[in-house]
């Protein structure tokens, strides 16, 4: 029944990588290997299994278990196998009476000091200790067990503190590979083996509980722990898992997939697929641990209408709601004219749904007010890598980073937002690998253990185009350009032309010294090293080094985030850093199909595919595909929708997975234009923000309950499998698929498959997607069709760029009108924290809260005594939007004069500060620079008590629906 579990062969030790291959024999059968490769993992290849328990194949050999001992002919002694590598002419052997006598010795050893509880273990059919007693033939302990043996550890005290595993002392047989997993895959050197000889056991930082510790629950040390020493509590509850099913995490953009392993339609456990390229077996503490969110009490199951507001919801019939918000639809439509309605797209849901959405949007909404909350994200990055390599996506594999040498990370914190992937880097890193961090706060990455940054220039929010321009200058005025590689590679005119501006001397790094807050000298070094590998600009004589960017929110977020990213962009080309691995362009993106959202024609002026609505011949495939004639013109953007809300002229929305009362900016605004509509329709999950000013709720499928695909931000694209069904009867795809029908627009699709062959008909950079691929290659990188590599294209702008030849854009930076001011002194920058995604809505409805249960502003000691603040006082803080009232967390982590917040949680009202300035090019918000005020408070805000009210009210309508006597349709 558990065979299941076993499935995934162990090699013992990684794979290495080498042009030279040995050949030897084992157990008399011959066996050729990569150079460096262990006896034991040559052994795997062979078909032979020596028995082991420190060995893993994520993890560097140990050699502390002392059971997978081999002879070696020609050799003394029995050297382990995972220790000893491999050699041309070598005879081993893996069985003999004497390597028997051994390891049933060591394994009486291990037992003697184990609980022999086998029987009512949660580890039960799931135990490396249980199976190596089986292959060692081990029958009877000499020395006994526990108490009998003499001094033991069986009656040690189990750790339970945290809430997703427990971490039980009595059973740890201290092979040491929880300690080396967090060291080794995961990177945060939480554990340690504390005491000596026989008292040494496993110890979460100085002997603590682990909630305690400096563990981040990434589940690493679970995964490689070979007994129950570290169990997931919800195998506890509910005992192994008897079948699994691979999917993709629904979090954030890096795309891990795991395999969510089941009890009928029960998820036990979520497990980090080890074939998964995105993650390759390791996962964060939101994709291991925090899905429980999907079956929680706050799900909506059921669909409800309501008039307005104010009014109590209505349960009623999919029917009923289903018409009920198309004949509104169609009322607006007619009263109003065509343009008064659209919708949003959802970065949280599929391909297939999102294509969908924007379908229904063009098609039997007749126009093109379509949108996606990538417009508060990372908008510029599609309109600045587009315009300068051609392509609206990265440039690399997350494996890629692996051969950079020098890495700069601008305005992200991958170690709280893409956790998984920063585990990555921070290995290459340790390897020797230069950092240099472009950040207003001391990140995580800036200094964590063995990880040093070599240049963290702490700009002021707001001045990221100074600082990118000043970093041109010195690579320009120094001779730094890969001259070769721009003759080749790019548009002589624009390169040119950009020389010669960012040359100029009010472009150097002293001249925008006072405006960046970056010493010059510390940013001349930054440069040199990024463009040589040195900080004095010595080391590109023989190499320049492979140099990769990858950069969030703090640079798309900010009134000149297009120009930020072309500057970004102009940077790789002039230094030679696009079209290799180890180097490149990469966005690092929020959520789990934001690029997918985008790839699948969520913009108002764009169809799947990056391709205008305005071109005709475009056009006119999708036109003959859907039967209808599409508006050329482009709609409305969000900000346009709220602006047109208030104004008179947009009347009704359809918003799919998204929750943008909560996350956009100036908060008060986004409410009064939602108030101004006369039909909301919102599909989701829960009774989230944007739902409390809904007319119509269609209950909506979490990932566990869909087929289909996501796409990441190395645009790579991974199967979504349903593992349980859809507890509203729907998945999204099937609900819009039957509201299109309502409005009187066909749509007939069976399954996702067939929407996606769709997609892959009328996408060139599609061409090549289908199930029955992935199904088989385990995922694919778009563009993927047939003028690439089957899987598609890991690397991109290899020979040539997109556009042809490479366009450098001029930077010029232009000063935010977001200005410190007597009244508002200091500036706000926001950001995410690791246990908790987004708004909330997920985590918050997890034992994630036990790390992070509200929103807390960041001050400076130096502003936060200036104030009269101490470390958790209530503090005000007010702009020229809003104010609101946070706990405060008085840190060096942000510099004097700029304060940080997180907005997860509704209540705390993040977003009522946020103003509406937007990038010029894409409406993106400028969230990352709001001057405010900050001062000790004892209440909390009017607009926080307004909330309260409201939310109040809301929920009070919410259960008057779930009482039997409210139902409706029936």
């Amino acid at each position: 029944m558990l065979d299941h579990l076993k499935l995934d062969i162990d090699h013992g030790t990684p794979r290495r990588e080498s042009t030279e291959e040995v050949t030897l024999e084992i157990d008399g059968f011959p066996v050729t290997v990569p150079k460096g490769t262990s006896l034991m993992r040559a052994a795997v290849d062979a078909g032979i299994k020596v028995p082991k328990l420190c060995a893993t194949d994520s993890l560097e050999p140990f050699g502390s278990c002392r059971l997978c001992l081999v002879e070696v002919e020609g050799r003394k002694g029995f050297p382990a196998s995972c220790t000893t590598p491999a050699e041309a002419g070598m005879k081993v052997k893996t069985q003999t009476p004497k390597l028997q006598d051994l390891r049933k010795g060591v394994m009486e050893l291990y037992i003697s000091d184990h609980p022999l509880d086998c029987l009512t273990c949660s580890a039960n059919g799931n135990c490396e200790l249980q199976d190596m007693a089986g292959v060692t033939g081990l029958r009877n302990v000499r020395y006994g067990v526990g108490a009998a043996a003499g001094a033991h550890h069986c009656d040690s005290k189990k750790d339970e503190s945290n809430p997703y595993f427990t971490y039980d002392p009595s059973k740890c047989i201290v092979c040491n590979r929880c300690v080396r997993a967090c060291e080794e895959t995961q990177g945060t050197f939480a554990l340690t083996i504390s005491g000596r000889g026989f008292e040494s056991r496993v110890s979460p930082g100085q002997d603590q509980p682990f909630m305690e510790s400096e563990c981040v629950s990434c589940g690493a040390c679970v995964e490689a722990c070979p007994t129950a020493t570290l169990q997931e509590k919800s195998v506890i509850w509910l005992g192994q898992p008897e079948h699994s099913v691979i999917t993709t995490c629904a979090y954030c953009g890096v795309g891990c997939g795991f395999k969510a392993e089941m009890k009928g339609t029960q998820v036990v456990r979520m497990v980090p697929w080890k074939d998964g390229k995105a993650n390759e077996g390791h996962s964060c503490v939101k994709g291991r641990f925090a899905w429980g969110y999907a079956t929680h009490q706050d799900r909506i199951t059921k669909p409800m209408i309501r008039a307005s507001i104010q009014d109590p919801w209505q349960e009623v019939s999919w029917e009923v709601a289903l018409n009920h918000a198309a004949s509104e639809f169609r009322r607006i439509q007619a009263k109003h004219g065509k343009d008064s309605i659209g919708g949003i797209t959802s970065s949280r849901c599929t391909n297939e749904e999102t294509y969908l959405v924007q379908k229904l949007i063009r098609a039997a909404f007749g126009n093109n007010n379509v949108d996606t909350c990538a417009r508060v994200c990372h908008s510029p990055t599609g309109y600045g890598l587009g315009q300068t390599l051609g392509t609206s996506a990265g440039t690399q594999t997350f494996k890629s980073v692996e051969k950079a040498d020098v890495i700069m990370v601008i305005g992200a914190n991958p170690s709280e937002a893409h956790p998984v992937f920063a585990s990555r880097m921070k290995r290459r890193l340790r390897e020797g690998a230069k950092l240099i961090v472009v950040d207003p706060r001391r990140i995580d990455l800036v200094k964590s253990p063995h990880i040093q940054a070599a240049h963290h220039l702490q700009l002021k929010p707001g001045t990221n185009v100074a600082v990118i321009t000043a970093l041109a200058h010195v690579i320009v005025t120094e001779g730094l350009v890969n001259e070769a590689y721009v003759a080749e590679r790019c548009d002589p005119k624009s390169f040119n032309q950009w020389r010669e501006f960012v040359a100029r001397p009010e472009n150097s790094p002293e001249a925008l010294e006072a405006a960046s807050g970056v010493p010059a000298a510390e940013l001349r070094g930054a440069a040199r090293l990024y463009a040589t590998g040195a900080s004095d600009g010595t080391a590109a004589v023989t190499r320049r080094p492979n140099a990769a960017i990858y950069y969030g929110l703090g640079v798309t977020e900010h009134s000149q985030g297009s120009t930020m990213v072309m500057g970004i962009a102009n940077l790789a080309m002039a230094t030679g850093n696009v079209g290799r691995e180890g180097v490149g362009v990469n966005p690092l993106r929020g959520q789990n199909n934001v690029q997918g959202s985008c790839d699948m024609g969520s913009f108002p002026h764009e169809l799947p595919g990056y391709r205008h609505i305005s071109d005709s011949t475009v056009r006119g495939q999708f036109e003959a595909a859907w039967g209808v004639t599409l508006n050329p013109e482009p709609g409305l953007r969000i900000p346009n929708m709220f602006d047109a809300a208030l104004s008179g002229s947009f009347k009704g929305l359809y918003c799919e997975g998204e929750d943008i009362v909560q996350s956009d900016p100036n908060t008060k605004h986004v409410a009064a234009a939602m108030m101004a509509m006369e039909c909301v329709v919102v599909q989701d999950i829960f009774l989230n923000e944007t739902a409390k000013y809904a007319h119509v709720f269609l209950p909506g499928s979490s990932f566990l309950e869909k087929d289909g695909t996501f796409t990441n931000a190395e645009r790579r694209i991974s199967r979504v499998r349903k593992v349980m069904p859809p507890l509203a009867g729907y998945a999204d795809w099937e609900v819009t698929q039957k509201l299109a029908q309502a409005l009187g627009y066909p749509m007939d699709y069976k399954n996702p498959e067939e929407i996606m062959a769709e997609i892959a008909a009328l996408t060139p950079t599609f061409a090549g997607v289908s199930y029955e691929k992935i199904e088989r290659l385990g995922s694919v990188q778009w563009p993927c069709n047939e003028h690439t590599e089957e899987a598609g294209t890991p690397i991109m702008h290899v020979d040539k760029f997109v556009r042809g030849k490479g366009r450098f854009i001029i930077t010029q930076y232009v000063p935010t009108d977001e200005k410190v001011t007597r009244k508002f002194p200091l500036l706000l920058t926001t950001g995410r924290i690791l246990s908790q995604y987004n708004v909330g809505a997920q985590t918050r409805r997890t034992p994630n809260n036990q790390w992070h249960s509200e929103d807390r502003l960041e001050i400076h000691p130096h502003d936060a005594e200036e104030r009269g603040i101490k470390d958790d006082d209530w503090v005000g803080i007010a702009s020229r939007a809003g104010d609101t009232v946070l706990r405060a967390t008085v840190t060096e982590r942000v510099q004097p004069g700029v304060v940080y917040t997180t907005f997860h949680f509704p209540e705390s009202g993040a977003n009522v500060i946020t103003t509406d300035n937007s990038d010029w090019a894409t409406n993106c918000p400028e969230y990352k620079v709001t001057a405010v005020q900050v001062m000790p408070v004892q209440q909390p805000s009017d607009w926080q008590r307004e909330y309260s009210r409201f939310n109040q009210a809301q929920q009070d309508a919410l259960q008057q629906a779930r009482q039997p006597e409210g139902a409706h349709g029936k």
